[in-house]
């Protein structure tokens, strides 16, 4: 029997594209070359991506015999999930992978907007030496509002918790049997209004795309800092390039954008914003958690279904 086709069109790690040659007959492929990405789909069984592969209904028209799409990461933006369930083609991502990556990177990028560690570095480099300009704010005492009580939320606040901060959950899935100690759910208005900082964790959906727009920014203290690591387009980039310049919030660090890359988008001019290029999932023991856990998903579809039991005459 002959072994299953796997497209492989981003880079995953050696550990896991070992455990698909075990089995497998592996393609390699850039999947942004679409020609080369179509030619390649032409008789695979499985398609493995990360983010840099658009699995579209061109792409699935291409792919008469493919049985699963594996996403090596959580979103699954990049993928045709509608289409693939109209043709019974299975899809699997790795939603635990980068859960501490992403939390640790969140308290990293508060850490720097309230303490102005960027800014303060480049000043230092420039040769200036302007203490008294990068005063900023202690943690401990202050609240936190988390938009998202999902798996990185919860990471994010005990985190955040270690510094002895107030926490406050806005997240229409959860109820208070399930939020933890220490940790109270409110409405998003009153986060908003009562949080010296705010960090977004929740999924991009019809239904978030641009929550956070100018009336939800003017509710943020003036002294406050928004901060996005979850999905770019859940926040209105020009109602916050607005606010920023107003001075409401504070600032905002940004992990993600509506389009990526932002190329020159104005936010990044700005000086009480630190931005940065999607760096939640980057590091090397999420990138291996993603690629095994994935590989194991699609090995697990790709199995043969064992024989039918036979009875003696």
């Amino acid at each position: 029997m002959p072994s299953p086709i796997v497209v492989l069109s981003d880079v995953l790690p050696g550990d896991a594209v070992a455990a698909l040659k075990a089995s497998c007959e592996v393609r390699h492929v850039d999947g942004r070359d679409r020609p080369a990405l179509f030619a390649a789909l032409s008789d695979a069984d499985a398609l493995i991506v990360r983010s840099g592969t658009r699995v579209d209904a061109e792409a699935l028209d291409r792919a008469p015999r493919l049985r699963i799409v594996g996403r090596a990461g959580v979103g699954l933006d990049n993928v045709d999930t509608v289409t693939a369930a109209e043709r019974g083609i299975a899809v699997v991502n790795a939603p635990d992978s980068n859960t501490v990556s992403v939390a640790e990177l969140t308290v990293g990028l508060i850490l720097a907007s309230v303490r102005h560690i960027a800014a303060a570095a480049r000043s230092l480099a420039a040769g200036e030496w302007r203490r008294a300009d990068f005063t900023g704010l202690e943690l401990a005492g202050r609240t936190a509002g988390i938009v998202g009580y999902g798996r990185v939320g919860r990471q994010v606040a005990r985190r955040l918790a270690a510094f002895d901060m107030r926490i406050l959950v806005h997240d229409p899935y959860t109820d208070t049997g399930t939020i933890g100690d220490g940790v109270r759910l409110t409405g998003l208005d009153e986060l908003l209004a009562t949080s010296d900082v705010v960090t977004l964790h929740l999924p991009k959906t019809p239904s978030t795309a641009g929550l956070v727009g100018a009336r939800e920014l003017s509710l943020m203290r003036s002294t406050a800092y928004l901060v996005n690591t979850a999905r770019g387009g859940i926040v209105d980039e020009t109602a916050l390039l607005e606010a920023l310049r107003a001075g409401r919030p504070a600032g905002a660090a940004l992990d993600v954008f509506a389009t990526e890359p932002p190329g020159a988008s104005p936010l990044l001019a700005l000086p009480n914003v630190l931005g940065i290029p999607h760096l939640g999932a980057g590091t090397p023991d999420a990138q291996l958690r993603a690629g095994q856990d994935v590989v194991r998903k699609v090995l697990e579809e790709l199995a043969p279904l064992p024989a039918p039991a036979t009875t003696a005459a």
